[in-house]
């Protein structure tokens, strides 16, 4: 049973709806690992568990408690968390915990009908809070990934504004997972550290081609370029991306080894063009239908005996389904058309357009401390942020950053690099890689 104080503001409402209220959050709250304090909008708080709450949760609006009785899904408190409906005071992660508390809930029959009656009775309960501006939704998306579906799905997320992403990237603008050699590191040395690893997989030699495919901002294509000599081309379809990316290309005196444009993977032309290919973060954007597409365009381009690195996200339930609070979630606030597997059926659909895997690495913790990083900094800035997007839209960037976080933290979601290569046509054949490892951490070649 909870405890609990009240505020002045408590007489001055009726009863009846202040007694559903706490009938509602103390069946929900029953079991709860950990303290939490629930402050309703009529002043009173209640607090579940034996130690000082980790955080608070602030009901602004009846209808939040109403919806989460009738739903019991944590997408209603996120939308609230948004909307100015609910706020949470302290720590974030903390009450990240609370979705899987809910997803695990269960409920006798007359727990369920009791709820129910007493969500009826919060029907006419005044709220309070101000609107935090508009919460921008993908509803419109069908996941057929058209060329114009994706390209929208991509200005969807990237094209909130370039200023923005500069608040919580590190400098080079790197929207991927970085590579950390120990915790302690800075942001900015970790994917310095995650681009020279890149490059190191990929073997380049000076004079190669390689092809970047969701080059973002260009910072793996200069990378590439200044550090090994490699010229590059990057495609992106974000519009914004492109023309920062091409800025900081000519800023880096570049231009001449390095092209950006805008272009879906499907309209790359020729065969065999490339020494080397790489996706960061791209591929969770192509949709698990479109995989063998994506596979065979990149082994067609890529030169017999090329190396190709794909860094994406997998899960760990196969296939994608919208209708989990995971998919709804992403899908309806922040990467309308992403979709992810897992990460041995990407391998599969590798294998069967005819590459060969070299390596896999999985990244997981790694992402986590990056998201960690990225929520930190976006915190730090937020005064700065509202000057480019709106209180809403920082609350959506900050919930899916950190509940990002505490998924890779969990393991539900993991990040892998697989290094292949394209197998030529005729055999026997050499390797393209060496036969250990060791070059990737050679001292001696750090940049």
């Amino acid at each position: 049973m909870a405890r609990t104080s009240s505020s002045t503001l408590t007489e001055s409402l009726d009863s009846g709806p202040a007694a559903a209220a706490t009938h509602i959050i103390d069946r929900l709250l029953a079991g709860f690992d950990g303290s939490v304090a629930v402050r309703l909008w009529n002043g009173v708080t209640h607090y579940f568990g034996p130690n000082p709450p980790a955080f608070t949760l602030v009901f602004h609006s009846a209808a939040v408690l109403r919806e989460l009785v009738l739903r019991r899904s944590p997408i209603p408190l996120a939308d609230a968390y948004f909307h100015g409906r609910l706020d949470v005071e302290g720590d974030l992660y903390a009450a990240l915990r609370l979705k899987r508390h809910f997803q695990h809930l269960v409920l006798t029959g007359r727990e369920r009908a009791g709820m129910f009656v007493d969500a009826l009775r919060l029907l006419l309960t005044p709220t309070r809070h101000e609107a935090l501006g508009e919460v921008r939704t993908a509803r419109r998306f069908t996941h057929d990934h058209t060329p114009d579906s994706d390209r929208a799905a991509i200005s969807h997320h990237y094209d909130v504004s370039n200023e923005f992403y500069q608040l919580f990237l590190d400098e080079r603008m790197v929207y991927s997972c970085a590579y950390f050699r120990s915790p302690e590191q800075t942001l900015e040395q970790a994917q310095a550290n995650k681009l020279d690893h890149i490059c190191r997989k990929l073997r380049l030699q000076p004079g190669e081609r390689l092809l970047d495919v969701g080059c973002g901002w260009g910072a793996l294509a200069i990378w590439a370029a200044k550090q090994y000599g490699v010229h590059v081309h990057g495609i992106t379809l974000s519009q914004r991306q492109l023309e920062l990316g091409r800025a900081r290309v000519a800023a880096a005196g570049l231009e001449d080894r390095v092209t950006l444009e805008l272009r879906d993977y499907r309209a790359l032309e020729g065969e065999g063009v490339y020494d080397k290919v790489s996706s960061v973060g791209m591929f969770e954007h192509v949709g698990l239908a479109n995989l063998p597409v994506y596979h065979a365009t990149v082994h067609r381009v890529l030169k017999p005996n090329g190396l190709f690195l794909n860094h994406g996200i997998s899960h760990e339930e196969e296939g994608w389904h919208r209708d989990s609070v995971d998919s709804a979630f992403i899908n309806r606030y922040v990467f309308p058309d992403g979709e992810l597997d897992m990460v041995s059926n990407v391998q599969r659909s590798m294998e069967r357009a005819h590459f060969e895997i070299h390596d896999v690495e999985n990244l997981r913790p790694h992402y986590a401390l990056t998201l960690r990083h990225w929520v930190q900094r976006l915190e730090h800035h937020h005064e700065q942020a509202l000057q480019h997007v709106s209180e809403a839209t920082y609350r959506v960037w900050r919930l899916y950053m950190a509940a990002s976080a505490a998924e890779f933290e969990s393991g539900g979601t993991a990040i892998y690099q697989i290094l292949a290569s394209r197998r030529p046509d005729a055999r026997p054949y050499g390797s393209p890689v060496p036969l250990t490892r060791e070059d990737l951490y050679d001292p001696k070649k750090t940049c």
